[in-house]
């Protein structure tokens, strides 16, 4: 009788490839709704507002299915990652905590505010207890992706990549700049362009581990088979 275990249903390329699309993605689905939705104000509105009014389950919808994208690549990554080197436990854990806060704010929405949606009074209003879970949401997402770049900047440092280490530095640095910059000049299109460096980095590296380790893509893959 044969012990071999079965082969797995999705291929490690092809969880890395979910990574790949996730922050593209992500960034098209928000600025295709800041174009197009009625009443909301890039300046003024937070983007976690794009899941509130009829057409909220939009944003509601992206913020899910990308969290999925994520977490399906970090799968990826640990069958891609060689055991015990650096960024494959912290770099792949914290990746998960990044995928895991964007479905968590598709679950718990933010208020209404600031005359969004339209019809809303033009101030802050209490805060809901839904609202107090989704304020979780941007900090962990933020803190997570950040330090996992700074893990993954020391792995590409090691292997002598140091375009791929700069960036690695410059794209959380990036987003913090910008999202600090946002609040004392009250224009959220600051935290939106920051964000859309940091999330567009996770999905580079899914796609750099796609085309430098093709041999170690199929290898996670077949040691399942084994």
């Amino acid at each position: 009788m044969s012990t071999d275990s079965p082969t797995p249903a999705v291929p490690a390329r092809a969880l890395l490839a979910c990574g790949v699309v996730a922050g593209p993605l992500f960034v098209l689905m928000i600025a295709g709704q800041v174009l197009t939705r009625d009443g909301f104000d890039a300046r003024r509105h937070p983007l976690s507002m794009l899941s509130l009014g009829e057409h909220g389950w939009i944003q509601t919808a992206t913020f899910v299915v990308c969290g999925l994208l994520v977490l399906a690549s970090v799968a990826g990554l640990r069958r891609v990652l060689e055991p015990g080197t650096l960024g494959r436990t912290w770099g792949t854990w914290l990746l998960a905590g990044y995928g895991a806060s964007l479905i968590w704010a598709g679950i718990f929405p933010t208020d209404p505010a600031y005359g969004y949606p339209p019809g809303t009074p033009d101030s802050a209003l209490q805060v809901s207890w839904h609202g107090l879970l989704h304020s979780f949401a941007p900090v962990g997402m933020g803190l997570a992706l950040s330090v996992a770049c700074l893990v993954f900047a020391r792995r590409f440092a090691r292997e002598g990549r140091r375009g791929w280490a700069a960036y690695s530095v410059v794209a959380p640095a990036t987003y913090l700049v910008l999202g600090f910059a946002a609040f004392p000049t009250q224009d959220f299109r600051l935290m939106l362009a920051g964000g859309a460096v940091i999330w567009t980095w996770a999905a580079a590296l899914c796609l750099t581990t796609m085309t430098r380790r093709p041999a170690l893509a199929e290898r996670g893959q077949e040691s399942r088979t084994r």
